[in-house]
Parts: C-alpha cells; sequence; structure tokens
C-alpha cells in the first residue's frame, strides 16, 4: 500500500545497506574498519557533551580547519556533511540536477540535461541518487578485467567515480583520473572512501582543477562508521554551491558530538597510519591465503578484497559462511554475483574466515 505516496517516492528503489547482524558473527561485510577510533575521539566527545543545550556550529568551522590542514589546502576548499552518503547526494543536487551540458556552466541554471558518466560496477547508492534527483546517467561498462575505461569514461557532462572502486577494489592512477577530469566538462565528482588505504588520492588536483570534487569519510580510514562524518575538499566556488543546497536543506547537519569526535580523530594522523597500516599488511596476507586455495581476487586498494568463486558459487560460499559463522557481502548483480566482497578485520578474524572458507572449500 502506497497511499499518500508522492509519484516521486512510488518511482524510488533505495539502497539496500548491508546487513548488520543481531548475532554474534566475524563481521566482514560492510568495510567498517577492524579497530576501534583514536583515544582521543572519546574524550573531544566527553567534553563536548557539557554544552549539549546549545546548536552546533552549522558550518563545522574547527572541523573544516583540521581537515584542511590534514590536507594541505585552506577551510574555504573544506565542505563537511553527515557522512560521505549525504555529501555526494549533495554533489547530486549541486552540480548534477539540471545543469548546463556546457563547461561554461557548471551548476544549475539551464534546462539542458547533463548526462553523469558513471561506471556500470561501482557503488550502487550511485543510480539511487539519480532517480532520486532526476540526473541521467551514462552508464560506462567496465573493461573484462574489471577495471574503469579511462577513455569511455572521458567526454561526460558530468562523471562520478569511486577510487578505490566499490566493490570492486580496483583504483585508477592518479594521472588516468586527472585525463577523465580534463575531459569532463562539468564537475568531475571522485569518491575516495578508501583512498587511505591506497597509494595516491586526487586532493592535490583540487588547486588545478575547478570542476573536481573529492568526497572523503571518516567511517573507514577512522574508524567513525558510527558517527557519520564525510566531507568534501573543491575548489571554493563549488564548495559554495554545496553550503547552498545544505543550507536549504538542513543547517545542522553535523552534531556537536560529531564535529569534536571527528576533529580529534583527524588531527590524530599518526593513530590513523598506524591503524591503516595494519589493514594493509593484512590484506596483503589474506590476498596470499586466498591465492593458496585458488581463490583469485582483483587487484585491492582498499579495506576490502573482491573474491571470485566458480564451484562452489559465490552464493553458496556466502550462505555457508553464514552458517559458520562469518558474515561477508554478496552482490546478485549479472557481473558481480561469482563473488564475494570481504572486509578486511584483524589477523584473528581473518585467519577465522580462512578456516571456515577451507573447511566449506574441503568438503
Amino acid at each position: 500500500m502506497k497511499e499518500f505516496w508522492s509519484e516521486k517516492a512510488k518511482s524510488l528503489t533505495p539502497y539496500v545497506a548491508g546487513e548488520q547482524p543481531k548475532e554474534k558473527l566475524v563481521k566482514l561485510n560492510t568495510n567498517e574498519n577492524a579497530y576501534p577510533p583514536s583515544p582521543r575521539v572519546a574524550e573531544a566527545i566527553a567534553q563536548a557533551a557539557g554544552a549539549l543545550r546549545l546548536y552546533p556550529d552549522p558550518d563545522a568551522h574547527r572541523l573544516r580547519a583540521a581537515i584542511a590542514e590534514y590536507h594541505g589546502v585552506r577551510p574555504e576548499q573544506v565542505f563537511c556533511a553527515n557522512g560521505s552518503d549525504e555529501a555526494l547526494a549533495l554533489c547530486y543536487a549541486a552540480f548534477f540536477q539540471n545543469g548546463a551540458a556546457g563547461a561554461a556552466g557548471w551548476f544549475p541554471g539551464t534546462s539542458i540535461p547533463r548526462r553523469v558518466k558513471t561506471p556500470d560496477v561501482g557503488y550502487s547508492f550511485y543510480p539511487v541518487w539519480a532517480n532520486l534527483f532526476d540526473v541521467p546517467l551514462e552508464i560506462v561498462p567496465l573493461k573484462e578485467d574489471y577495471s574503469v575505461d579511462v577513455d569511455k569514461m572521458c567526454g561526460g557532462s558530468g562523471m562520478i567515480l569511486a577510487n578505490p572502486n566499490a566493490p570492486t577494489s580496483i583504483a585508477l592512477s592518479i594521472p588516468n583520473i586527472e585525463k577523465i577530469i580534463q575531459k569532463t566538462d562539468g564537475v568531475a565528482v571522485v569518491d575516495e572512501a578508501y583512498a587511505p588505504f591506497s597509494r595516491a588520492t586526487a586532493i592535490p588536483l583540487v588547486s588545478k582543477y575547478r570542476n573536481l570534487a573529492v568526497v572523503r569519510t571518516l567511517s573507514k580510514s577512522h574508524s567513525l562508521a558510527g558517527l557519520r562524518v564525510g566531507y568534501v575538499v573543491a575548489d571554493e566556488n563549488l564548495i559554495a554551491a554545496l553550503q547552498t543546497v545544505k543550507d536549504s536543506f538542513n543547517s545542522y547537519p553535523l552534531d556537536m558530538l560529531a564535529q569534536a569526535g571527528a576533529e580529534a580523530a583527524v588531527r590524530d594522523a599518526d593513530y590513523c597510519r598506524e591503524v591503516t597500516g595494519k589493514i594493509v599488511e593484512t590484506r596483503a596476507y589474506t590476498i596470499g591465503e586466498l591465492w593458496k586455495l585458488g581463490i583469485s581476487t582483483l587487484p585491492s586498494d582498499a579495506n576490502f578484497v573482491f573474491a571470485r568463486f566458480h564451484d562452489p558459487s559465490a552464493e553458496a560460499v556466502f550462505a555457508a559462511l553464514r552458517e559458520r559463522g562469518v558474515l561477508v557481502r554478496w552482490f546478485s548483480g549479472k557481473r558481480t554475483r561469482n563473488f564475494l566482497r570481504i572486509t578486511i578485520g584483524t589477523r584473528e578474524e581473518m585467519d577465522l574466515f580462512l578456516s571456515a572458507l577451507k573447511e566449506i572449500l574441503c568438503k
């Protein structure tokens, strides 16, 4: 029954988030960080709690300053949001919705529809937002090896791409990202949710390209998935568009505790590097063990691996792992159904996963 639903609400097929199980499992399905956040986070949140009778800073000035310092940009080039999902959704509204097709007009302002290029296998929220904001997408198939087709991603009037890509875990080189930016007439949005586990970032290109917006999250690299903090680094003009859209929807998307905890996490850069280093090391170990079992993986620059299964099938292995107390992610799409996405946990968690997998494969 959809009585009283708007036509827009009826037309939506919402994003399905990864399962958050109530029973105790080895949870390797939603790419959460395997380690707790910096100890400074809890201290900062406790200190901020005394001022909860007040509204938070609507523009998160202290957090923006910390992020700017971390990346070597100006605070005016940083926009903060309630998770990178909100940041990405606001990018659709600010840059893609009813936008001009020519390079001279990056923001809404004409009735000429723009086509935003995005890979056929990518973050599954991208088409959901496209439907929500009435943004036409041009779907670009990945190559046979599941890498992004750089040449075919060029030439759009807008572009959105996860780098490293999800769920494939493969990263494009910065020269290839730059090539796409150069040949995109409108705004190029690079979603770097997993970049801290990779070898490169497009953020230094922001000073060179006025049409580049780089989106980040603190959920993965800084172990703050439960706090919901994301941000965008871009030219001041693009940041102003995001601020305008944000203030037309919700002036206070980031609460006081989230701002305080996120600032503390960002400023503890040494802790973040230590944790991401552990995950990268465990990733290499896991990939090596999977290959020993005859399970191939795509090249990974993220905090997860995308492993291919044939006999038994990926769906069957997913179910069998669940029965053994290990939860991973299976996607039913045509090009992803033969893979499992496996979050990199602690070494102990990965050994439990590998032990369960060996048992399944040896049956």
